[in-house]
């Protein structure tokens, strides 16, 4: 049901981003920006794609990522030219306004959107992400979060892995961690399976120079905005603490939580139904 295609979105370097597209109205735009930022969008399109009766949704790939262009030097991959690249890619495909859903990382890249390009965003999501910064101690004491990650720790730690294969590797590793309900793990690894990962925006982060996607002062500055903002998320998401997100719901009048029990950072796939509920309720 998704359409892809090549977008030119810069001349100097070279840059063209893999786009996947739904059927639907092109002035009812969901633009979806997936984290990593090493992977790919492909682990987002369901349950997204149920939403092509009501809107068109846009999955790029970012740069370095999937089959988006790669082999740039270290200092082009940066949150600025990701978060410049989607803004070219709306005037490509004529879209004058979006909705927005950040995913993880992603949602670092959407908060930057939309803070560049006020105007061209309508409404904003932050799933699975974080307005506020993640506090040392956010996770002090939670025994089973130590225990999901384990496994991830000792793949990071592995000498023999590299590049693409050691973020599939940690991806897998960490799936215990990041799905919560044990019943929805196997999808969760086949989705991995599927996904093109690579290791571009790590060489930048291996060597110092990757600046932090964080916005500063975003929580102020979104307010400032007054964009309708959703931030959706799962109850024991292990990379992004819930309780974040109900602490900004307070500071930012035009945002709402929604915290979905038994849901960890995917919880799109942890509970698709109610993460897509959220979101359409939103959207409408």
């Amino acid at each position: 049901m998704f359409t892809t295609s090549a977008v030119s979105v810069s001349a100097e370097p070279v840059v063209e981003l893999f786009v996947a597209q739904s059927p639907g109205p092109r002035e009812r735009t969901l633009l979806v920006i997936h984290g990593g930022p090493d992977w790919d969008h492909t682990y987002l399109r369901e349950p997204l794609a149920q939403l092509a009766d009501r809107c068109r949704v846009v999955l790029p790939d970012l740069r370095g990522c999937g089959r988006s262009t790669r082999g740039l030097t270290e200092d082009q991959y940066t949150p600025a030219a990701a978060t410049d690249d989607l803004a070219v890619m709306l005037d490509v495909l004529g879209i004058d306004q979006v909705d927005v859903l950040g995913f993880s990382y992603g949602g670092l890249i959407a908060q930057r959107l939309a803070l560049a390009v006020p105007e061209r965003v309508r409404r904003l999501v932050v799933a699975s992400s974080s307005v506020l910064p993640v506090p040392a101690d956010a996770f002090e004491g939670w025994h089973e979060r130590t225990e999901r990650l384990i496994a991830e720790a000792a793949v990071w730690s592995d000498p023999i892995l590299s590049g693409a294969e050691l973020i599939r590797a940690a991806a897998i590793a960490s799936a215990p961690a990041n799905v919560w309900r044990a019943e929805v793990l196997p999808d969760y690894l086949d989705r991995l399976a599927a996904v093109r990962f690579s290791a571009e925006w790590m060489r930048p982060w291996k060597a110092g120079i990757l600046p932090s996607p964080r916005p500063d002062d975003a929580a102020q500055r979104l307010a400032a905005l007054g964009l309708p903002l959703l931030l959706l998320h799962g109850r024991q998401d292990m990379t992004f603490p819930a309780a974040l997100a109900e602490e900004t719901a307070d500071l930012i009048p035009s945002a709402r939580a929604v915290i979905i029990d038994n849901a960890g950072h995917m919880a799109h796939i942890d509970q698709p139904r109610a993460w897509l509920d959220a979101l359409t309720g939103f959207l409408n």
